[in-house]
């Protein structure tokens, strides 16, 4: 269904100052490059600046310096990237969830199910759960015994959540995640690895995002814990008894070993690996590919490893590097000849 919005109801929704009619119809979004008639974009990033005076865009989104000398429509915000981020939801062409339960699925007869949940074909409830208002469980979703899912929450098709998963309100969960799946738990007993039975859960606050095939584990003993308004990409692992501050954002393929501690509001770009039991206070970047070997006490940007190089300069910058503890030798050794020959001291027989 093809959503059509005036212009001026627009700038009222965003509180923007409109710079066009605002009788103006609109009716998607697309970048600066590829808009037409009907269809609104925005510029953020000054590198894109370049294509502003030859796009189609119906209206752009725009900062007050950049609508300056700007002859086409506009609605001027403080934050274009923000103000784009607020009105995508108003042209979201996801199909909107109907409430009820689908015949084809199964729910356990003292699960509870709220009259104004949507559970999809194929979709499996076990004893004790509990979905709450307004809640869209898609196809093939398994939500084991004890779960709770606080409301508005939106779980797309194939999603599983094993048995006492507790999730707040407001929760995005794509397909193919996995949480609550038993941690790596093992105890070596002459060479043979036991088993550790996990009996913890996973917590999960409001406002949570979690991205397709991603694993959250459940703790060994106490819950593994996901804050309000963490974000989390495609493809990561979060271990058994991991502790995630509030608002924290992971890109794709992050592993964050067991009982690690992140603080709130970090950054953790694509790539990153986390040893562990080791603490990240609040406040962190780190940087795509990092390995974080040890905790991080103190605010700001991180990172580690080698930045790409043309082959041939990295060739010789590993080379130089095998033979470093061979070159810091020959450096002492020059140092103490300086030293004597600034000292004027006789060289030792050792030197």
């Amino acid at each position: 269904m093809t959503v059509t919005m005036k212009l001026g109801q627009l700038a009222e929704f965003l509180g923007a100052t409109l710079s066009g009619p605002e009788e103006l119809e609109i009716s998607g979004l697309a970048t600066l490059q590829e808009a037409g008639p009907g269809q609104l974009s925005f510029l953020a990033n000054p590198q894109y600046r370049k294509y502003l005076g030859d796009s189609q865009a119906a209206a752009i989104l725009l900062k007050p310096a950049d609508a300056e000398g700007f002859a086409g429509n506009a609605l001027i915000v403080p934050d274009p990237y923000l103000a784009y981020a607020r009105i995508s939801h108003l042209f979201d062409p996801k199909p909107r969830a109907v409430a009820g339960i689908h015949p084809s699925a199964v729910v356990a007869a003292d699960a509870q199910v709220d009259a104004s949940a949507s559970v999809g074909a194929c979709a499996v409830i076990e004893s004790g759960a509990q979905i709450g208002p307004g809640v869209t469980i898609g196809a093939q979703c398994f939500i084991g015994a004890r779960c709770v899912i606080g409301e508005g929450g939106w779980l797309a098709p194939r999603v599983t959540l094993y048995h006492d998963v507790r999730i707040g309100k407001r929760v995005v969960i794509q397909s193919g995640a996995v949480i609550g799946g038993e941690g790596f738990g093992f105890a070596s007993d002459k060479g043979v690895w036991q088993k550790i039975a996990q009996i913890g859960g996973v917590s999960i606050g409001d406002d949570v995002e979690i991205g397709v095939n991603t694993a959250v584990d459940r703790g060994a003993l106490a819950d593994t814990r996901i804050g309000d308004g963490v974000k989390l990409d495609n493809q990561i692992q979060i271990a058994h008894n991991v502790q995630i501050g509030d608002h924290t954002a992971m890109a794709a393929c992050v592993g964050i070993s067991g009982s690690t501690k992140i603080g709130k509001h970090c950054t953790i770009a694509g790539g990153v690996g986390m040893v562990g039991h080791i603490e990240v206070c609040d406040g962190v970047f780190v940087s795509g590919m990092t390995m974080v070997t040890r905790s991080i006490t103190e605010p700001g940007a991180y990172s580690s490893g080698t930045a790409m190089q043309p082959l041939g300069e990295w060739r010789k910058s590993a080379a130089r590097i095998r033979q470093l503890d061979e070159m810091a030798k020959r450096l002492q050794q020059l140092e103490k000849r300086v030293e004597v020959v600034t000292s004027g001291s006789q060289p030792s027989s050792e030197g």
